[in-house]
């Protein structure tokens, strides 16, 4: 199948030393970029020398060991090349709204690069089978599919696994309606078309992956966590600049600086 894009899409896979966006790293990273001019895909996959401890719980889901990471370039010296792969592409991959897309911002803001995505659109090919059929990607690849993973956890051969698995998607429900689980009917919610499924695949309650900045139903932006939550953050910025500070200072994700930056742009233009 032919994806109808008028932007390039990459498709990305991290494997990391643990879970935490913020404190983990990545150790392995794998992208296919489809051109928008219907050019052969290109590829790129490489391990990462992360500089900090692998968990157990991690080597065990990817088998990723220091050793194997001891003489490989470190984020730092991939920095630049894997900017220039993905350049203004739009990106997608499974479960990469709330992991991978927030991890490789974290990696970029490490070595001074900030990473904006609010003008790339954000696919997440497990948002639409969780909503569809919720189960794993292995069960993905093998309804959409019809054939067996056997090589799972290995970066590049996940995000070849959610290329096909997306295809899938686009053909198994094209035309078909959606009725959400508050019963209202969605008109036939995957189709071909980047803007609908970054639409779809977004949760629009929440700005950023780590949930600390909530939207409410009127589209005021509200803080979700510490000593002002549930208070606009607009009200806030506008009042307690040492608030702002404070915000740029501690462990919150580069993704919630960057918002928390804009807005305050905004604010002082005003």
């Amino acid at each position: 199948m032919k994806l109808n894009l008028d932007r390039d899409i990459v498709f990305f896979d991290v494997e990391t030393t643990g879970l935490n966006v913020v404190r983990d790293r990545i150790v392995q990273i794998a992208l296919i970029k489809l051109p928008k001019n219907g050019q052969d895909p290109d590829e790129l996959s490489t391990l990462v020398n992360p500089g900090i401890p692998i968990s157990e719980e991690s080597m065990a889901i990817h088998g990723i060991t220091p050793k194997d990471l001891a003489n490989k370039p470190s984020f730092r010296q991939l920095a630049q090349k894997i900017w220039d792969f993905i350049g203004d592409a739009d990106l997608a991959g499974y479960n990469s709204n709330r992991f991978d897309v927030p991890m490789l911002m974290e990696e970029f803001s490490r070595v001074g690069l900030e990473f904006d995505i609010s003008k790339r659109r954000l696919i997440d090919v497990q948002r639409i089978f969780y909503k569809m059929e919720p189960r794993t990607l292995k069960a993905a690849y093998r309804l959409y599919c019809g054939k067996e993973m056997t090589d799972a956890h290995d970066a590049l051969a996940d995000v070849q696994a959610t290329l096909e698995v997306f295809k899938g998607q686009l053909r198994t429900y094209e035309g078909k309606d959606l009725l959400d689980e508050d019963g209202n009917l969605i008109p036939a919610p995957i189709k071909n078309d980047m803007q609908a499924l970054h639409d779809f695949t977004n949760d629009l309650n929440f700005l950023d992956a780590t949930q600390k900045l909530r939207v409410q139903l009127d589209g005021t932006v509200v803080f979700n966590f510490g000593k002002y939550n549930g208070q606009p953050v607009r009200d806030i910025l506008a009042k307690d600049k040492n608030y702002y500070f404070w915000i740029l200072e501690k462990e919150f994700s580069s993704q919630v600086k960057q918002i928390i930056k804009h807005m305050m742009k905004e604010i002082e233009r005003k």
